[in-house]
C-alpha cells in the first residue's frame, strides 16, 4: 500500500497557511499503527489497492486532525517529541485546521464511490467524539469511571476511527469474504490493548517520556486504566486522588504516585489486563484463520510486559516483506512463517 501519505496537495497559497498546523505534525515520524492495522486486515479482506490507499490515507488523515485537537483538550507539552502543535500556531488555527481536515477527510472518503460511506463515516465520527467527550467530563469533574464504563469508552474512543477504516475495507470485500470474517470481537479487543498499553506506558516507558513527558496522565489529571483501579479499589486511601487533582508537574510527586501504584497493585493489574487482552487478541485471530501481519504487530505491542526494564520501547514493525498481502497469497504461494505459533510466542 503504498501513497504519500495523506500529503494535502491540491490547495492553493491559503490553504496552506490554514493547514500548517496539521503539515507539522503530520510530517513528525510517528509509530503508523492505524495504516499498518489496516494492511493487516487487508490480508483477509482482500480489497483493491486503489480503495486500500484512499481508506488508509483518510483514516490516518483523521488520526492526525485529532491529535491536535487531543493536545489542546489535555494541555500537552510535548507530541512525538517535539513541541505541540498549538504551542506554535497557536490554538484558534490549531482547531481550525484539525476540523478542517476533518471535512477534507469527508472529500476524499466519498471518492470510495459506495453508498454506505457517509453514514460509517458519521457514525464512526460520532463514536470517537462521544468516547473522548465521556473522557473529558470524567477528568474535569474529578470522577472515576467504573472499569466497565472505562472500558466502553475506550473501545468507542480508540475504536472509532480503526473500525471505521475496517467497516470502509468491507464495503469493497467480495461476498464470500465478508461472510467469512467477522471482527465484532477482534476490533473491540485491539482497541483495549491499543489504550490499556497506552496508560501502562504512560507511566512506566523511558520512550513515552522522552516523546511527552514523564507522567503526562498524572499532569492531565486523566482516570487512567492504573488509576481508576487504584482508586476504586482503594477508596479510603485518597492520596492518589488528591495528587491527580493537582494537575501536578512535579516528577518527585509524580515518582511518588507511582510507586503508590505499584504498592496498591495496580500497576501489575494492567500488565496482566494487557497480557490477557493480548491472548485473547491472538485466540481470536487465530479463530479467523490466522494473520501473519497482524500477530507480528499484537507481538510487538505486548513484548513491552515481558521486559523487565520496562522500556516500552517499539521495535520495527515495518518488515512488511516478510508476509503475504492477503489470505489468497498465502494459500498460494510457498512461504515460510517467520513467527512460531501462537502458544510457543506468547509466554506468560
Amino acid at each position: 500500500m503504498e501513497s504519500n501519505e495523506c500529503e494535502i496537495t491540491d490547495y492553493n497559497q491559503e490553504n496552506r497557511i490554514l493547514l500548517e498546523p496539521y503539515e507539522y505534525i503530520r510530517t513528525i515520524p510517528g509509530k503508523q499503527i492505524r495504516p499498518k492495522l489496516i494492511k493487516a486486515f487487508n490480508f483477509w479482506l482482500n480489497i483493491p489497492e486503489d480503495k486500500l490507499i484512499v481508506i488508509g490515507d483518510l483514516v490516518e488523515m483523521l488520526h492526525n486532525a485529532s491529535l491536535l485537537i487531543d493536545d489542546i483538550q489535555d494541555n500537552s507539552k510535548l507530541r512525538r517529541g517535539v513541541p505541540v502543535a498549538h504551542n506554535i500556531y497557536g490554538v484558534p488555527l490549531t482547531i481550525n485546521a484539525a476540523n478542517y481536515i476533518y471535512f477534507l477527510a469527508m472529500q476524499k472518503a466519498l471518492t470510495l464511490q459506495h453508498p454506505d460511506v457517509t453514514q460509517i463515516f458519521v457514525d464512526q465520527m460520532l463514536e470517537l467524539h462521544h468516547g473522548q467527550g465521556m473522557e473529558i467530563w470524567w477528568r474535569d469533574n474529578f470522577v472515576a469511571p467504573s472499569e466497565d464504563e472505562y472500558r466502553q469508552m475506550v473501545i468507542r474512543k480508540c475504536g472509532g476511527l480503526f473500525n471505521l477504516g475496517v467497516r470502509f475495507m468491507e464495503l469493497f470485500a467480495s461476498n464470500e469474504i465478508r461472510l467469512k470474517y467477522k471482527f465484532d470481537r477482534l476490533c473491540p479487543l485491539l482497541s483495549l490493548l491499543f489504550q490499556i498499553r497506552d496508560d501502562y506506558c504512560n507511566l512506566m516507558s523511558k520512550e513515552y517520556t522522552n516523546n511527552k513527558s514523564y507522567c503526562e496522565d498524572l499532569t492531565e489529571g486523566k482516570f487512567s486504566f492504573p488509576i481508576l483501579h487504584a482508586i476504586n479499589t482503594h477508596e479510603a486511601d485518597t492520596r492518589i486522588i488528591h495528587i491527580l487533582k493537582q494537575r501536578t508537574q512535579d516528577v518527585e510527586l509524580k515518582r511518588y504516585c507511582v510507586q503508590l501504584l505499584h504498592e496498591v497493585g495496580s500497576i501489575e493489574y494492567t500488565r496482566q489486563a494487557c497480557i490477557n487482552l493480548g491472548k485473547q487478541v491472538f485466540d481470536e485471530i487465530h479463530a479467523l484463520g490466522g494473520n501473519s501481519y497482524l500477530e507480528n504487530i499484537v507481538q510487538n505491542l505486548v513484548e513491552v510486559f515481558h521486559n523487565d526494564s520496562d522500556s516500552g520501547n517499539e521495535q520495527d514493525m515495518e518488515n512488511n516483506d516478510k508476509y503475504p498481502a492477503t489470505q489468497n497469497d498465502q494459500n498460494n504461494k510457498s512461504y515460510k512463517k517467520p513467527l512460531t505459533s501462537t502458544e510457543s510466542r506468547y509466554k506468560i
